[in-house]
């Protein structure tokens, strides 16, 4: 007898062994129909896997997140089997499931397509309509690795030469196509039914630049075409919103072989800057944090007693000078240390906040630049709260407040939070960990706040809270971190003296808002399309005249207008009006102010927003009333 224990707490008794899809019919055609793999004991599973002992089991189908996971899974051997039927010649290397997707990479005599792409997902349909059963088998290592060189699938005998140990490996096949897999995958073909190749991308065999060039095909997968519908809509908003065209668009910055990942800021995106940071001077002010600057460049030691040296050093800049190794900051907090060492300092003076907006380079790959949101050179919003263990929530918890209002006034509404707890690679005692780990996860449980945790991704000295934000098109990035730290100040030697006149090594929050600067302006460019609310708009009226009649008293308006700290310019051409009005809606400047002989006559302005709405004619007062709100 074999009791299978479903979700719902009922048990099923069956005489003998039983296989997912065999448990899926006996509860009732519909979930037979609709099973794409089992959950056995926690272990995900193919529908024929057959269960020998008494288990509990849960049936996945596409409304499950794994169920999608597996589409996308077998939506990737679908790829590669249709181009193993339309280039028989061609080797398939690796093909995992990606954030909403999949890939495939191959190795092939000539470059692939755009209408290859198109054939390849034509045969994907294909193969899909034949309902093909897809079986899976396990096989002796070395039955494999012949297997697969005999059908000059070299890759793939390469892949199981490397995997440790001397376990058998499992293969899948479908028709005529055999691919090499942990699984699980769909029962048939017939199951993946909404998918489309997005792109062709070049990737070296194992990531190495020595190896071969492979082709990457870029796949996208999803159990309703509604939801691939709204994904591919997103996709088409993201590249209409790309900071990279936009920013040449509207002259704020670019970026030149001659520096790679350092950013050139144009005259208007240094205005964009500006507001950014003169808005978090004004936070730091507010909020009690006294800014500081530290030096760029520091001697290899500090970095080593640091711990960043040992954990950090790949990504690190270095140089030399009269025999001494120094690096360029990667960070802000060991200089932050040096000046909380200066002075004895008491408990009273706690909590300190000493806050920075530092500048830091990071060597980051070539290959995972991407404008000014992955950079080498940025400024972060950075600081270091120094308190006792006792002030630790209290700290987090007004931390957490602050950062949500931020994210507010930038027009984000929806924030993301997630724990990360220890890495493998880190400093500190365990007992330290223990203690920053439940201290952070307190201050969430206080402000009730939805996280989920990321077991093994904080930072190598201390746990950390992360803060992302979704953008007006679904987007989510990472910004914000609260991260608690019990070893770099022990190990810097900073030191406080307690109540009782003892010695006490303080505590560390490092925290930022909105993390690199350069990052959360291109993030901000994206959500608004360019569009920039009035406060952070470079330019944030222009004036414009009919004719030349009007000149004076348009340089008279726009001298007014940057009197009363309106940021405005006037545009005198002799063009027409109706020319020089789309020019500047595509530069998306908010407000153009339009005078002719009327406006001249009443001593009025006719005004235009940037969504093309008339607002009709107002006086220059009631005008700098309604700009002046605008502003925060």
């Amino acid at each position: 007898m074999t009791v299978i224990r479903l979700p719902d707490g009922s048990e099923r008794r069956y005489e003998q062994p039983v296989t997912v899809g065999e448990v899926a019919a006996s509860i009732g055609p519909g979930l037979a129909r609709a099973a794409l793999a089992g959950r056995v004991n926690g272990k995900l599973v193919d529908t024929s896997s057959r269960i020998e002992n008494d288990s509990d089991l849960a049936i996945v189908t596409e409304k499950d997140a794994e169920g999608l996971e597996i589409i996308r899974h077998s939506s990737a051997h679908l790829l590669a089997h249709a181009v193993k039927e339309l280039f028989p010649e061609a080797q398939v290397t690796i093909g995992p499931v990606i954030e909403d997707g999949f890939y495939y990479d191959f190795s092939y005599k000539r470059p692939f397509t755009p209408e290859d792409l198109v054939a390849i997902e034509k045969r994907m349909a294909e193969i899909s309509a034949r309902n093909l059963k897809v079986e899976r088998k396990v096989w002796e290592r070395s039955e494999a690795i012949n297997f697969f060189k005999n059908q000059g699938e070299h890759y793939k005998a390469q892949i199981i030469e490397a995997i440790p140990g001397n376990e058998d490996v499992s293969l899948y096949s479908q028709g005529n196509f055999t691919d090499l897999c942990r699984g699980p995958h769909v029962p048939t073909t017939s199951r993946l039914k909404v998918f489309k190749l997005m792109k062709l991308a070049g990737a070296y065999w194992r990531g190495d630049s020595r190896n071969e060039m492979l082709q990457r095909i870029y796949g996208t997968a999803w159990t309703r075409k509604e939801d691939q519908d709204t994904y591919l809509h997103r996709l088409e908003e993201a590249e209409k919103r790309d900071h990279r065209k936009l920013g040449k668009q509207l002259d704020l910055f670019h970026i030149q072989e001659e520096a790679p990942g350092m950013v050139f800021w144009h005259p208007k995106g240094w205005i964009i800057w500006q507001q950014v940071e003169q808005y978090m001077r004004k936070v730091f002010r507010d909020n009690d944090y006294l800014e500081i600057r530290t030096p760029l460049v520091l001697d290899k030691g500090l970095w080593e007693r640091s711990g960043h040296w040992e954990n950090f050093r790949e990504n690190m800049f270095t140089t030399y000078s009269e025999e001494r190794e120094f690096a360029v900051k990667p960070m802000n907090c060991p200089g932050h240390v040096q000046i909380f060492k200066q002075g004895l300092k008491s408990y009273r003076d706690l909590p300190l906040r000493l806050a920075e907006f530092g500048s830091c380079h990071r060597n980051e790959p070539s290959g995972a630049l991407h404008g000014i949101m992955r950079v080498r050179g940025f400024t972060q919003d950075d600081a270091h709260i120094f308190c006792t263990e006792s002030q630790v929530q209290d700290e987090a918890v007004k931390f957490i407040d602050l950062l949500r209002k931020v994210y507010t006034d930038f027009g984000f509404n929806e924030i993301l939070v997630k724990l990360s707890t220890r890495p493998k690679k880190r400093v500190g005692s365990e007992e330290q960990w223990d203690k920053a780990e439940a201290s952070l996860q307190s201050a969430l449980d206080y402000k009730q706040l939805d996280w989920d945790l990321q077991p093994g991704e904080g930072a190598f000295y201390g746990p950390k809270i992360e803060f992302s934000l979704k953008d007006s098109i679904g987007r989510v990035w990472q910004c914000g971190t609260l991260q608690l730290d019990f070893s770099m100040p022990e190990r810097l030697e900073a030191e406080f003296v307690a109540e009782d006149n003892s010695r006490r090594v303080p505590v560390m929050l490092h925290r930022a808002i909105l993390g690199s600067l350069e990052r959360f302006i291109g993030i901000i460019i994206e959500n608004y399309a360019g569009a920039l609310p009035l406060w952070l708009s470079p330019d944030q009226a222009v004036v414009l005249n009919i004719s030349e009649g009007q000149a004076d008293y348009a340089r008279k308006v726009t001298s007014e207008l940057k009197h009363n700290g309106i940021r405005a310019y006037a545009d005198l051409r002799n063009e027409k009006i109706t020319y020089k009005i789309r020019e500047h809606s595509l530069q998306k400047l908010p407000y153009q102010i339009i005078v002719g002989d009327k406006e001249v006559a009443a001593q009025m302005v006719s005004v235009r927003t940037r969504a093309g709405s008339n607002l009709g004619q107002m006086s220059l007062e009631a005008l700098v009333e309604r700009l002046r709100g605008e502003i925060p």
